[in-house]
């Protein structure tokens, strides 16, 4: 359903050259409803190696399905009719449907949760999978809940109750595609790197083990567990800095020099430590032939 959406919202991308705060109106439902879909399909394989409660699981993620099926529904709804959907309360209709939305929100971030004590509790495969799927999911946890900043701490008037941006309007100049302000802070930055954590965490293992035929210190699998740990830790460290950042007011692209500091702090610790874990991997590597020759 959700693919079927995005299609017929790049439709709407083709043929309505309508606009709505700088953007087509067809952009915003495109964007989550490819969004959502991989969020969706990414959990609907992670329940599948539930092997506890597998029950609980098949039903969080007919649930999931549904919630996201819902949530972009209703943001293509308001794009069809030309409206706002997110944080506008101009009108009782428009209130209603972006209640509805942070209500299903809500519930998919508490679902959310619960598939990562799931997870939290069972081990998948070896050390490394283990760890990349529970980093994965805290994060992404993490990326969900700071889109409340949007509402908590930002308010407009005129019938908007919150805003993407801070210390500028919502449509103003923004990056292409993603539309993040390039004037002010945006929450969307550090929201979006929390949410697909979720996949990019799983995936950096994948390629360490594609690369172990290359690079025999990546078979290591103490190697690629200290790495997963590493990328798993940098990603919070980003989320954090990135939503101070845009809380700043300060736009991604145009880092002052106490975040450019902070950011070159967080990029030089995880370059250490991912160098002292290939290090010391290279060194159990070179030691095993020989310690094989002894046995």
């Amino acid at each position: 359903m959700l693919i079927a959406l995005a299609v017929a919202c790049l439709v709407g991308l083709i043929v309505d050259d309508r606009t709505l705060l700088g953007a087509p109106v067809w952009l915003k439902p495109f964007k989550f409803a490819v969004s959502f879909g991989v969020y969706s399909l990414t959990l609907a394989w992670l329940l599948t190696l539930l092997s506890r409660a597998s029950t609980l699981a098949k039903r969080l993620g007919d649930v999931i399905a549904f919630m996201s099926m819902v949530g972009v529904g209703l943001i293509t709804v308001q794009a069809a009719r030309g409206r706002q959907s997110h944080f506008n309360v101009s009108t009782p209709g428009d209130a209603a449907i972006f209640g509805l939305m942070g209500s299903l929100v809500t519930a998919l971030w508490v679902i959310t949760i619960v598939i990562t004590g799931l997870v939290l509790l069972q081990r998948f495969g070896d050390r490394p999978t283990t760890s990349a799927l529970r980093f994965g999911l805290v994060l992404c946890v993490m990326g969900m809940a700071e889109a409340y900043f949007m509402v908590g701490t930002t308010s407009n008037a005129g019938g908007i109750s919150g805003a993407h941006s801070v210390g500028v309007p919502d449509g103003g100049p923004g990056l292409p595609i993603v539309g993040w302000s390039t004037t002010g802070g945006d929450l969307r930055v550090a929201h979006f790197v929390g949410l697909h954590a979720l996949q990019a965490v799983p995936l950096l293992l994948v390629g360490m083990r594609a690369l172990s035929k290359r690079l025999p210190v990546l078979g290591d699998e103490g190697v690629r567990l200290g790495l997963v740990r590493v990328a798993g830790a940098g990603f919070g460290g980003m989320i954090v800095l990135l939503t101070w950042q845009a809380l700043k007011g300060e736009p991604l692209i145009y880092p002052d020099s106490t975040t450019m500091a902070a950011f070159t702090a967080l990029v030089a610790t995880i370059a250490v430590a991912a160098s002292a874990v290939i290090v010391s991997g290279t060194r159990r590597v070179r030691t095993r032939p020989s310690l094989n020759l002894l046995t």
